[in-house]
């Protein structure tokens, strides 16, 4: 047991959930790091502890990479004050750095747990296609030069439906302990200028979503066939795989809890 949570078995201590939203393109992911580079559990459990007036320290739903955004992002942690639920938002927000915000919070069941409560998580990926990228949508949409086939894009997007082993897109750093994930559904929409690839699965690998949508590039574009995308999902493989997408059209939209703990989970912002 550490020192802080000794100190904190000695009170009463409340659980809260946050519900976040941030543009990424301002820190470097999510998790704290050594050199202090701005990340976003750095200003968030900054802002907490100035409210708290003690040391706080929290736990999220998943874990996001440097240019990776959330419109609804989860975490809790434990405190021994007790704050109205306005401090935990107004207050936090009075002292987080333009770029992250608290949507929610709420004082949960000393049992949630963020991360390991989570039965489904949901993505979107903004995609623009066009010959030049635009300067104003920059680090908010993915970008290729190359014309793409949407109704080829979602026959092979279908194919990711299920159980499988995605070893295919996975990162070489990923820590999961398994490759074997469910996705519960996988489809693209918009225009050929301006697709939505949305992701709603169990759990991700790291990468996972930047890499589909880089082979989903290559099947648009013609450069993959949708009977070649279901061979690489079959050969298990990174080495064969296109590249990995750029983080920049990369939204965490939702992320799933059983009903008992009553998480918000906010709509999928219109400007979306």
């Amino acid at each position: 047991m550490t020192a802080y949570t000794e100190s904190l078995s000695t009170k009463t201590i409340q659980r809260w959930a946050l519900t976040l939203s941030y543009d990424g393109s301002r820190f470097y992911g999510w998790q704290k790091q050594a050199d202090g580079l701005p990340t976003v559990q750095t200003v968030l459990e900054s802002a907490l502890s100035q409210i708290a007036g003690e040391t706080i320290r929290t736990i999220v739903a998943g874990r996001t990479d440097t240019g990776v955004h959330a419109t609804a992002q989860v975490v809790h942690f434990d405190t021994s004050v007790i704050r109205p639920e306005q401090a935990w938002v107004r207050g936090v927000n009075a002292y987080l750095p333009e770029g992250v915000a608290v949507l929610f919070a709420q004082q949960v069941a000393p049992n949630f747990h963020a991360r390991f409560d989570a039965y489904g998580r949901r993505y979107r990926y903004l995609l623009e296609s066009s010959p030049v990228r635009s300067p104003i949508l920059q680090g908010r949409v993915g970008w290729t030069h190359l014309k793409l086939d949407p109704e080829k894009m979602q026959q092979a997007a279908l194919l990711l439906e299920g159980e499988h082993d995605f070893s295919s897109f996975r990162a070489a750093e990923c820590q999961a302990k398994s490759p074997v994930k469910t996705l519960y559904s996988a489809k693209i929409s918009g225009t050929p200028q301006f697709l939505k690839l949305d992701l709603h699965g169990n759990a991700f690998l790291h990468h996972m979503v930047r890499n589909i949508m880089g082979a989903l590039v290559y099947v648009g574009s013609g450069r993959l066939s949708v009977s070649g995308f279901q061979d690489l999902i079959e050969e298990r493989s990174r080495l064969k795989a296109p590249p990995t997408f750029m983080p920049d059209g990369l939204y965490l939209t939702g992320v799933d809890y059983p009903p008992e703990f009553g998480i918000i989970r906010p709509e999928m912002p219109a400007w979306l």
